[in-house]
């Protein structure tokens, strides 16, 4: 084939601006067979296998694989449209069929048992240890142990999952895209924000539209569910939202994920019961730190019996004013939101979009940077002339305070066309150490935050900083690893439930006042927040944290059940259990057209499936984490440096447990989440 292919030239950093869908599937192909070549060299050429023979050379082939397959997923992901749409779902099936492929050879699985087995075992360090473990256990949940036939089914389920998955989050994309609200009568916008209706102008103005123009995305729906006097445009557009990709709603039936859901759910099940596990929720434990199904059930109902007396409280409240204020009865699901901001502003009297104009977005990156770089001796600059997918990215180097690069990262801060809704990190290149050579590792930070409108910098919410900050945190996970081993450095290799754990713990600095004094003036003044302003945000932290709490616990409980639960006679009843999690857990009852679970990428069409709990898990962690700065100080270095040594550098080459024991001297407890939840008794 073609050499001038750039996904297989290219080292380095990815050339963005040279991938064309035509060069993928090709790419992948050529790959593909170079991998399967080698593995067959590597297990014919030895009869003694060691880390140096076998895994090292292994883990070099996946790492290119996964160094061509990144950029594409990731521009999949951000700038998405029919052709490498195309290209990206014909890649998944091979892909899918490979890794099947590799978990179920035996020769290579009698490999590694050689070295676990074997007196080169104990000349391994910590690191290397844990990839033969993981390892290992991989083999077995990819079906090593299961008959030539029941092997051929596991690899045909996993191929219809890897398709299937992508279907769901397609669907979501697609119906997000379109639907939208035209609106020429300026009274129909009592209520929203000056920032709301210039960025609605905005994207009127960019389709050739008079008016103003709202879509699904959350820098658009979420200020008409919040602000918006207009209760008929509210309930347009919460419609809308909560019936995307559904039987219900403005497009009912259009990109419908019904018949996507009922499938991933039966053939989860299936490929559990395959592995010997009695359902897909006992599967997914396997990897992670939680001990059992029993115990993840009884961590969410604990704090469900802690956090619903306060949730109904809340509610109460908010019902309460919205009848005294505006002799409103009945509140629907669409009201809750906007008589909830009422009486946020009322008792403490702020909102986030007194906010903003402190949070500038350039500004706010800065100070993050400022953050991390007190907590951990790290410098962060920006990098200019980077090959990106979007002029809106911008690129930046991390270096320690010996002036060693540590790691780089991409960030795609705003919404748009074609780039799928929500914040997450992901990795693009990972650190790998071999003969005093750094293979950096690199991350893509991706946000949909508000974009600048008119001649205005892009100003950040409250919230929007704290996702920042999250996903910021995921990030120095991965950057600042010291591990040279790309299966387990960095987050790899993390149980997915202490995957959150540096995230959630960024998101404290956001409510520091020593920390925000780093970056939160008003983009016009210069001015630092008011104390008076910010002791009413502190004021206003835990406004609602009880319903907030249980509204993610419904989501969480009704993942794990959903797959705790599945019996193939019945099918998922996704609704019928979904209502049995909201009469024990939640407060609000949304109205029945309500279709969340057809949107819910999470555990769909990411990675969370009968993991979402892994959120208030690791939150546990976080709070208990960031509990150790709160006993000496915020920007205490030695914390910092311990933080940074026993979590961030360890990567996934111990337990979470042992890790957070080094950390913190003790096993995690749950006081300091509640405490910070304004729950505690």
């Amino acid at each position: 084939m073609s050499t001038k292919n750039p996904l297989l030239t290219f080292t380095g950093l990815p050339p963005f601006s040279q991938i064309q869908p035509e060069h993928i599937e090709p790419a992948i192909d050529q790959l593909l067979e170079d991998n399967r070549k080698r593995l067959g060299q590597l297990l014919d050429s030895a009869d003694q296998f060691t880390w140096e023979n076998l895994v090292e050379p292994l883990e070099d082939m996946m790492d290119r694989l996964s160094a061509v397959w990144s950029p594409v997923s990731h521009m999949n992901s951000v700038v998405n449209g029919d052709a490498l749409r195309e290209a990206y779902n014909a890649c998944l099936e091979k892909l899918s069929e490979y890794y099947t492929e590799l978990g179920q050879n035996e020769k290579l699985f009698s490999a590694y048992k050689m070295i676990a087995e074997g007196d080169v075992y104990n000349d391994l360090d910590q690191a290397q240890r844990k990839v033969i473990e993981n390892e290992l256990r991989d083999f077995h949940l990819s079906g090593i142990d299961l008959s030539d036939k029941d092997k051929k089914r596991y690899r045909d389920i996993m191929q219809e999952l890897s398709k299937l998955t992508s279907k769901f989050g397609e669907n979501v994309l697609d119906a997000t895209q379109a639907w939208s609200r035209h609106i020429e009568n300026e009274n129909e916008l009592s209520g929203l924000p000056d920032t709301a209706i210039a960025l609605a102008k905005q994207q009127a103005e960019a389709e050739n539209k008079t008016g103003w123009l709202f879509n699904l995305e959350f820098p658009s729906y979420y200020p008409v569910i919040t602000y918006a006097d207009n209760r008929q445009l509210r309930r347009e557009m919460y419609t809308a939202y909560v019936t995307r990709a559904s039987d219900e709603g403005p497009n009912a039936g259009q990109w419908n994920n019904s018949t996507v859901m009922e499938r991933i759910l039966a053939l989860r099940h299936e490929v559990a019961q395959l592995l010997g596990f009695s359902n897909y929720a006992e599967r997914s434990i396997e990897t992670k730190m939680a001990a059992s199904t029993e115990q993840v059930i009884n961590f969410m109902q604990k704090l469900a019996e802690q956090s619903l007396p306060a949730a109904r409280q809340e509610l109460d409240r908010v019902r309460r004013f919205a009848k005294n204020e505006a002799g409103a009865d009945k509140l629907e699901a669409w009201d809750i939101p906007y008589y909830s901001e009422k009486l946020r502003q009322s008792q403490y009297n702020i909102s986030q979009e007194e906010l903003k104009p402190y949070f500038p977005a350039s500004q706010v990156i800065d100070g993050m940077f400022a953050v991390v770089g007190k907590l951990y001796d790290i410098r962060i600059s920006e990098k200019k002339d980077i090959d990106t997918w979007n002029e809106n990215v911008r690129f930046f180097e991390i270096t320690d305070n010996d002036n060693q690069l540590r790691g780089q990262f991409y960030l795609d801060p705003y919404a748009r066309a074609n780039k799928r809704g929500g914040a997450w990190m992901d990795e693009c290149i990972s650190r790998k150490g071999r003969n005093g050579k750094i293979q950096t590792p690199v991350a893509y930070l991706t946000c949909n935050f508000t974009p600048p409108i008119g001649d205005d910098p892009a100003l950040l919410t409250h919230n929007e900083v704290e996702t920042l900050f999250h996903e910021f945190g995921h990030g120095l996970h991965h950057m600042l690893t010291q591990v040279d081993y790309t299966s387990v450095s960095g987050i790899s290799g993390v149980a997915w439930d202490a995957v959150e754990l540096p995230s959630q713990f960024m998101e404290n600095w956001c409510w520091e006042r020593e920390a925000l004094d780093l970056f939160a003036c008003h983009y016009q003044t210069g001015k630092k927040i008011p104390e008076d302003l910010y002791q009413r945000m502190k004021a206003a932290k835990n406004f609602q944290s009880a319903m907030q709490m249980v509204r993610q616990l419904e989501f969480s409980l009704f993942d794990f059940r959903l797959h705790m639960e599945y019996d193939p006679d019945k099918g998922a009843q996704v609704y019928a259990l979904l209502d049995k999690v909201r009469k024990q857990v939640s407060v609000i009852q949304p109205p029945s057209f309500n279709r969340f679970p057809h949107s819910f990428s999470h555990i769909f069409a990411g990675g969370y499936a009968a993991g979402y709990y892994s959120y208030k898990w690791a939150e546990v962690l976080s709070a208990d984490a960031f509990s150790a700065f709160e006993e000496t100080h915020i920007f205490d270095r030695k914390t910092g440096q311990r933080f940074l040594q026993t979590i961030l550098e360890k990567g996934g080459s111990k337990e979470p447990m042992e890790l957070f024991i080094d950390f913190r001297g003790r096993e995690p407890t749950i006081d300091a989440l509640l405490r910070h939840s304004g729950l505690a008794a």
